[in-house]
């Protein structure tokens, strides 16, 4: 990868998705990373090994798709783990009881659960504030906040939260800043660039894209937090299979093509559901409507495939539609090729009190689709035979 940067330059996104952290094997010359499923490997003589000792410290497969991703985050250094789960359970273990985290009050559900269901009774504690509100976030922290934890887009409702004024605020306070980023990818948005110090995903949505793997994985430029993270993967050990690796990192050799069809057809999807006479609301970042469109053309390169909806009336209407959707699988999850939806007050999000949900928006009529890569005009027919019948 390196001779090929020096012969041509700065590399673009989808040379680095496609080469990155894979150069030909140097005993065959296999242009694919092999799985390697030793779990341990040979050493010369007690202590020295050919860098690999034992596979949940160290792995062929695992290391090439870290060294990839971390490329197309801009970073230096990448970490996998068996979920994007573990991976916030990881990096939480930085913290001790006592430290204090303020984390964006519209959170995925199972951030949400960790945080405030096994974080909490172990010792951290959390405040859950809008980014967005001015002062709210600064006024949420304590002496004893040493980390703050957001998403952009946030799911479900699609805010938008400027990373750099966030990341301005973090190092004023000496704050550590981690940046879910799994509803962009490393396409349409890079968080480091913008001053985060660690930006995580979901390699089980867009990275991996094919609804066939459960991973995560943390990228960072900060080699101090790097030394730390690596530590604790390898002592918690909630580390991928050398399989789901070469899944993932085959995944991602198409990621920059994927992303372009799932905004594309997002678009389209969001532009039809503004003009449909049974929809309330939509939220787009590409929509001129989203309150923070402006802030999305300036941070992100692309708007992404996730649309939000609002349906016109409560749980029977939304229940009718889902119940008629044909193209869009009604199913939990996001980021693959197939278009899915889902209904986050009783599904993604049913962690959250009611009481937390109807503050977050997250009512009985809000719907969240995750726009795959079918022809678009079938999107479209499925999507209104099933609003009209809502009518009906």
């Amino acid at each position: 990868m390196e001779d090929v940067k020096a012969a041509t330059g700065a590399l673009g996104f989808g040379t680095r998705a496609i080469h990155a952290g894979q150069p030909p094997d140097s005993v065959t010359g296999a242009v694919v990373v092999p799985i390697s499923l030793a779990t341990t490997f040979q050493q010369k003589s007690p202590g020295v090994h050919s860098g690999f000792e034992y596979s949940r410290t160290g792995n062929p497969t695992r290391n090439a798709f870290e060294a990839n991703v971390a490329a197309c985050e801009n970073a230096k250094y990448g970490l996998a783990f068996a979920s994007g789960s573990s991976t916030t359970v990881t990096i939480l273990h930085l913290l001790k009881a006592g430290d204090h985290v303020v984390a964006m009050d519209d959170c995925y559900g199972g951030t949400f659960r960790y945080f405030t269901k096994i974080a909490t009774p172990m010792g951290l504690q959390f405040t859950f504030t809008d980014f967005n509100v001015e002062g709210k976030l600064e006024s949420s922290i304590l002496p004893s906040t040493k980390l703050i934890w957001m998403e952009t887009p946030t799911n479900p409702t699609l805010k938008i939260v400027d990373i750099q004024l966030v990341a301005q605020i973090a190092k004023r306070h000496g704050l550590l800043l981690v940046v879910d980023n799994t509803f962009l990818s490393p396409y349409f948005q890079t968080p480091l660039d913008l001053g985060a110090d660690v930006v995580v995903h979901s390699v089980t949505k867009y990275l991996n894209g094919h609804s066939d793997v459960v991973g995560g994985i943390a990228c960072t430029n900060d080699e101090s937090v790097y030394t730390k993270l690596k530590f604790l993967q390898n002592g918690i050990g909630a580390v991928p299979s050398p399989f789901d690796c070469y899944l993932a990192l085959r995944g991602m050799k198409t990621l920059h093509v994927r992303m372009r069809e799932h905004a594309k057809n997002a678009m389209e999807v969001a532009c039809f559901l503004e003009s449909h006479p049974n929809v309330e609301r939509v939220i787009y970042p590409g929509l001129p409507s989203h309150p923070q469109h402006e802030l999305a053309k300036r941070q992100m390169k692309g708007f992404g495939g996730m649309v939000t909806f609002y349906l016109k009336g409560g749980i029977a209407q939304s229940r009718v539609f889902l119940e008629n959707l044909h193209v869009f699988h009604l199913a939990e999850s996001l980021g693959a090729v197939e278009s899915l939806v889902d209904h986050p007050a009783i599904m993604t999000h049913a962690a959250i009190p009611p009481e937390e949900r109807a503050k977050l928006g997250i009512s009985d009529s809000l719907c969240r689709l995750s726009v795959g890569l079918e022809d678009v005009k079938d999107l479209l027919a499925d999507l209104r035979q099933a609003l009209d019948k809502v009518s009906d």
